[in-house]
């Protein structure tokens, strides 16, 4: 069929044709926008969940949504490398521009922006060798003490009082929150809390993956209280199967049913891979219907492709011995595994591997489901290992 016409889009963060299985959450989030922007209290929200579920799609929708109901709406992606302050300033910087330029003249929006120049002046941020800046005074004696836990709040209670004096909201909207720091997700914690306590029209809406619900905990106690964790899992048959089959249907073109449990089986169920097998399917079919034997096909065309790109990337971000140890992971077999079973087959101590299960946990590969458990953040990446080093891991040597 021809290719131009192709309705899937495999890719970070691309918008699928068909958003299935999301209906409740992001029902959940309409009434979380509205309820925080008419003052009432309500939980903002963390979602969790593994690569390749479509939480960046998620966000992507989120802002969408903010933005019809009003608000202004920052979406950053959070990074090993980068700093809270640094991802934030920018976006933050532009939203209170924007209230500036409304209507009339706000005092709030222009304590904001001053709080803002505290704030920057406390971090001294720079972006590359130019000094990031405003030229405005800054309102001595608020979010200037150099504690990020104490400044950011005041910073955030500032850009809410701004966004309430011109009727609006804010939504700060964050992916990979999992690579926050205990001490940055620590102040931004707070930061809603006080936002919270006086009812500011300020909501913060992130993801990451499963482990961001522990460093939350971590960080403080009562972000259960202040935070909703839904989590964004695999779909279902028959949400994979409308996944799937919605975009063709449009265009005259349909898969039989033993196509899309074939589909379904191999790719578990999860977002980005159905969107993969739907391509390769598309470009790899003469004509309707999309039937089994075609699929078979697809497999091994997209398993291919997803080893040259998506787990590619990944594998490559490794060390020797992090390839060893998500090699005798992905041997153990599928699911959780307990920490120790890698280590003998490692031949080492757990506590010899603890420092570079840590770095795995950081780099995004693993997480801990259940204390003394380990599994895959990437859904599939166990098979791929098992392709990649069919030898096995290196074992210590006694």
């Amino acid at each position: 069929m021809n290719p131009l016409s192709n309705p899937f889009s495999p890719g970070a963060g691309n918008q699928p044709p068909e958003l299935a299985g999301r209906a409740d959450l992001l029902r959940s989030v309409e009434i979380l926008l509205a309820r925080v922007k008419a003052g009432r209290s309500e939980q903002s929200m963390f979602m969790v969940g593994l690569r390749g579920v479509g939480k960046t799609v998620l966000l992507n929708r989120v802002r969408e949504m903010a933005e019809a109901q009003g608000y202004q709406a920052l979406l950053i992606e959070a990074h090993e490398s980068k700093s809270l302050p640094l991802l934030l300033l920018p976006p933050l910087r532009q939203t209170l521009f924007a209230l500036d330029r409304m209507h009339n003249v706000s005092q709030k929006v222009k304590r904001g922006l001053r709080v803002l120049r505290s704030f920057i002046g406390a971090v001294k941020l720079k972006v590359g060798d130019a000094e990031f800046g405003l030229d405005i005074d800054p309102e001595t004696g608020s979010a200037d003490s150099g504690d990020l836990e104490a400044d950011l709040g005041e910073l955030f209670v500032a850009v809410g009082e701004a966004a309430a004096d011109r009727g609006t909201g804010v939504a700060v909207i964050i992916d990979e929150l999992q690579y926050m720091s205990e001490v940055e997700m620590s102040a931004l914690i707070m930061a809603i809390h006080k936002v919270s306590q006086r009812g500011l029209p300020l909501v913060l809406i992130g993801a990451g993956l499963p482990q961001l619900v522990g460093l939350a905990g971590k960080s403080k106690s009562y972000a259960e209280r202040l935070f909703i964790y839904p989590e964004v899992g695999a779909l279902s048959l028959k949400d994979a199967s409308l996944a799937l089959q919605g975009p063709v249907s449009t265009q005259g073109v349909a898969f039989t049913q033993d196509a899309l449990t074939e589909v379904f089986r191999v790719t578990q169920g999860y977002p980005y891979f159905l969107q993969e097998w739907g391509y390769q399917s598309w470009n790899m079919a003469q004509s309707s219907p999309i039937d089994l034997p075609l699929i078979v096909e697809t497999t091994q065309a997209s398993t291919a492709r997803l080893d040259q790109s998506f787990f590619r990337v990944r594998f490559d971000r490794l060390t020797p011995r992090e390839k060893d140890y998500l090699s005798a992971l992905a041997a153990l077999g599928t699911g959780n595994q307990r920490s120790g079973d890698v280590a003998e087959s490692l031949g080492v101590k757990v506590q010899a591997i603890a420092p570079l299960r840590s770095s795995l946990i950081k780099k995004g590969m693993i997480y801990s489901p259940a204390h003394g458990d380990t599994a895959f953040t990437v859904p599939l990446f166990d098979q791929f290992m098992l392709r990649t080093m069919p030898e096995g891991p290196r074992r210590a040597e006694r």
